[in-house]
């Protein structure tokens, strides 16, 4: 399915995001890890999540819901070598983590997904869960298929991580919760914690803090017995930004977007729309019984946006949505810099390459940095558009793209949409429900 989208009149609404993608994993892991029942309200019924819920289901936990229910999950007695490839489709999250889980089982499992989830690295996961004790297997260069044999005592070690990796730290966690001790990661900064906020709200020992030399520490110690409980899956700031960055940039739009994830470690990019000079500001409203603060982010579009050059150390906190910052960069004034944004290589796609090739197709001028992106702001009403974006599978540049296109000078549209149900269901209805005109092409 190809969309479009191109200029047309004011976004304005309340709204509730869809849930929280990363959040969402999670409680299904959890929950199957824990004694007793789960039950999970505001799941995201995403493609992503889906897959992590039908391969938990292959390794014996009892899993219902859907259609907006909510979800209930409890663990099996004793996780099973599923005798079928488990299939995560896209999600490298769901892969990585439920990697960690089965590595500290005593059961057998082979990873696959789609085209491109096969080509993304493992190895970096793959390496502490064998030095922990799991027998591990993967295809060449590190990449699916991988086959996993858990162990039921995995050992407690210290992984050093060169990168800031949320789903690297949070594998070894899972795998640790079996063993004898604490399993500890060791990052250069910090990555997402939603890990360790939600397996401390189900009950296991979990540390958090600087590791004395500059780094970032998180650790928990095992073994851990869980104890099922409720769940709210707070809307995703991920999904929330290209609705926060349509109203910021089409004239006269005001916004509220409600119940969204406020962790710190995942609202870098409203800070950094803040910074660019857009009227957004962020009402805290409680936390949920994941232990994650929720809020409401009200958006107005202003008068126009300056460049930014964001701290590269920060860039981990936003990682997600480097590319639709680059679509308001391109609408700023002035030179916006992109650093530290490595990581992106590595995505559904090269997400600065196609970030890069996105803005100069709809006339903006752009230069690809070996971490990032440096983008000559077009002003306001300055972005040409007009352009048919290559998004080879990678729903983020499809999101972000259409969004350039609502204020272009001409529409501009996506080869593809359909992987967009991979995190953010029904998008195009969304939008359109705040007057945003996107339709099929």
């Amino acid at each position: 399915m190809r969309l479009f989208a191109r200029a047309g009149g004011p976004l304005r609404g309340a709204i509730r995001p869809p849930g929280d993608k990363s959040i969402s994993h999670r409680a299904l892991l959890f929950g199957a890890l824990a004694r007793g029942e789960t039950e999970i309200e505001g799941l995201l019924e995403g493609a992503d999540v889906l897959a992590t819920a039908r391969a938990l289901r292959a390794l014996g936990a009892e899993i219902s819901g859907g259609a907006g229910r909510v979800w209930k999950v409890r663990a099996p007695k004793t996780w099973r070598s599923p005798p079928e490839p488990l299939d995560f489709g896209n999600s490298g999250t769901g892969a990585r983590l439920t990697m960690g889980a089965v590595a500290g089982r005593l059961c057998t499992a082979r990873f696959i997904g789609d085209a491109s989830l096969s080509t993304r690295p493992m190895a970096r996961v793959l390496d502490p869960l064998a030095r922990m004790g799991a027998n591990t297997q993967a295809g060449p260069g590190g990449r699916l298929p991988v086959m996993i044999s858990g162990t039921a005592a995995p050992t407690p070690i210290k992984h050093e991580s060169a990168i800031a990796s949320a789903q690297v730290k949070s594998a070894v966690l899972l795998c640790g919760l079996h063993g004898d001790g604490w399993s500890e990661v060791i990052e250069p900064t910090p990555s997402r914690d939603h890990t360790e906020r939600m397996v401390r709200a189900f009950g296991a020992e979990v540390e958090t803090g600087p590791s004395g030399d500059g780094r970032w520490r998180a650790a928990l110690h095992g073994p851990a017995r869980l104890q099922g409980r409720r769940i709210t899956v707070p809307a995703d700031p991920s999904s929330a930004a290209f609705a926060a960055a349509a109203a910021a940039l089409v004239e006269g739009s005001a916004l509220t977007l409600e119940q969204v994830c406020l962790n710190p470690q995942r609202i870098g990019f409203f800070h950094a729309m803040q910074a660019m000079g857009a009227d957004l500001s962020l009402e805290a409203q409680g936390d949920t019984g994941g232990g994650e603060p929720i809020g409401t982010i009200h958006i107005r579009a202003g008068a126009g946006l300056r460049a930014i050059t964001p701290d590269p150390a920060g860039i981990a906190a936003f990682i997600d949505e480097v590319p639709i910052l680059s679509v308001l960069a391109a609408f700023a004034s002035g030179e916006t810099r992109i650093t530290g944004a490595g990581d992106l290589r590595h995505k559904e796609s090269d997400r600065i390459a196609m970030t890069l090739a996105g803005l100069r197709a709809c006339g903006v001028e752009a230069q690809e940095l070996p971490d990032g992106l440096l983008i000559q702001g077009q002003g306001p009403r300055g972005v040409r558009g007009g352009a048919e974006i290559q998004t080879h599978g990678d729903h983020r540049i499809a999101m972000s793209f259409l969004v350039l296109g609502l204020a272009a000078q001409a529409p501009v549209e996506v080869d593809q949409a359909d992987m967009i149900a991979t995190s953010f269901p029904d998008f195009a209805g969304f939008m359109q429900s705040l007057g945003a005109d996107i339709g099929s092409a």
